[in-house]
């Protein structure tokens, strides 16, 4: 197991736009310096909103170590506390999805307001007090319809991530949708490795056929610099947008953590579907045409998203182990849309259930290879992974920072 300095030699030392080394997706120092240094100090995408549409309706993630939940209260509003009882560490909401008046724990009957406030601790004694003894409270945000959580006492910033994702994915109106389908699945790889995959399309023509009717593996539909530097046909999309003022140019931050860009479908498709065609009938939000294309949105480390017209798929990764990653994907749709009327479940679904499996496949034969001592880090491609290189410049860059001792503690 490698320890700091052996994780930064290891950093440091990677070749440019190239893999990392073997270490990096393997080790059992690095897994727990990835947890440490980004998923418990950086925003994870927790869930859409629409998750827990009433009062008392809860979900539960677990980060790490960390077990979450998130919880609306009656006031409406959104919050996450660390789902551990204050008495014995009991975990209150073992279930991946809830709804109860109050937060019970089921080990001693201890029950806690959805505001996090403990209101009953039988027999605790006459010097007891309750306020002492709530929920730990998890930084959380919603925008736009989705949730995020941060572990860090001192979270990044969220202004800037949070402005956009309320224009942007605000054109689907999340706050009314609701979850028609959610898949969970693990893929015995690397979370470093999932993401990768998901980063490029170089793979899609020999992985993803069902996919590839309606999604071109073309690089330049998906590599785009600026608001103004993109392939003719991206461009000749965004001017369409901007004509009806839906949001669609790309905008980003600036060291690539995140990014979001509207682009069109294959041949005017209008939706991830096998006939092409729409799978609800009825649109999200204030989306204008069937063939507004996706809003694609990213953020490392967790989360890669579709916000079509018809319906959106929303998509989290956590990490389990040095090789296995937690993938939830969850297709959502107007709220008012009823299965069997406007749409069939089986469509809806059918194209990225076949591409998450198709990617799991992939996932796990990459980490296979990659656990051999043979292996060693070969070149990205410029054009068909330069999506790849973002993430894996963002990761290197973040760590070495985050690991790199001060300049005080380097004097001493």
């Amino acid at each position: 197991m490698l320890n700091t300095a052996e994780i930064l030699n290891a950093l440091a030392n990677r070749q440019k736009n190239f893999s990392l080394g073997r270490d990096l997706y393997c080790d059992e120092g690095v897994f727990h310096a990835d947890l440490e240094n980004l998923w418990y100090r950086e925003w994870v995408f927790a869930i859409p909103s629409c998750d827990i549409p009433k009062t008392g309706n809860h979900a539960t993630l677990q980060i790490g170590a960390y077990p979450v939940v998130i919880v609306r209260g009656g006031d409406g509003q959104i919050r996450a506390f660390h789902n551990v009882c204050r008495h014995r560490g009991q975990r209150l909401c073992p279930k991946q999805n809830g709804s109860s008046p109050k937060l019970v724990c089921p080990y001693h009957q201890w029950t806690y307001d959805l505001d996090g406030k403990l209101l009953f601790a039988r027999d605790m004694g006459p010097d007891f007090d309750p306020s002492k003894f709530s929920l730990k409270p998890v930084h959380c945000r919603t925008e736009g319809g989705m949730v995020f959580i941060c572990l860090a006492d001192d979270p990044p910033d969220f202004e800037h991530l949070g402005s956009y994702l309320r224009d942007y994915v605000g054109a689907s109106d999340l706050s009314n949708a609701k979850v028609a389908f959610t898949s969970t699945i693990v893929e015995k790889g690397n979370w470093k490795l999932v993401i990768e995959n998901n980063r490029e399309c170089y793979h899609c023509g020999g992985s993803h056929p069902s996919l590839c009717r309606t999604y071109s593996d073309n690089p330049l539909m998906t590599v785009m610099e600026g608001p103004n530097a993109a392939s003719p046909e991206i461009l000749s999309h965004w001017d369409r947008c901007d004509k009806a003022g839906l949001p669609a140019r790309f905008v980003n931050d600036p060291g690539m953590q995140w990014r979001f860009a509207r682009v069109p479908l294959l041949n005017n498709a209008e939706s991830f579907t096998m006939s092409t065609k729409a799978a609800v009938n009825r649109r999200m939000g204030t989306i204008p045409w069937s063939d507004a294309g996706s809003l694609m949105f990213y953020h490392f480390p967790s989360s890669w998203n579709h916000f079509l017209p018809d319906h959106a798929i929303v998509f989290r990764l956590l990490p389990i182990s040095p090789t296995e990653t937690e993938v939830t994907s969850k297709w959502l749709v107007h709220k008012d849309a009823v299965e069997g009327v406007d749409y069939d479940l089986q469509k809806l679904t059918e194209v990225w259930l076949a591409t998450n499996d198709e990617d799991r496949r992939v996932v796990e034969e990459n980490q296979k290879g990659i656990l051999s001592p043979a292996y060693e880090p070969g070149p990205y491609s410029p054009s068909q992974e330069e999506g790849v290189i973002h993430f894996v410049d963002w990761y290197v860059r973040q760590m070495l920072d985050r690991l790199s001792p001060s300049p005080a503690m380097a004097a001493e």
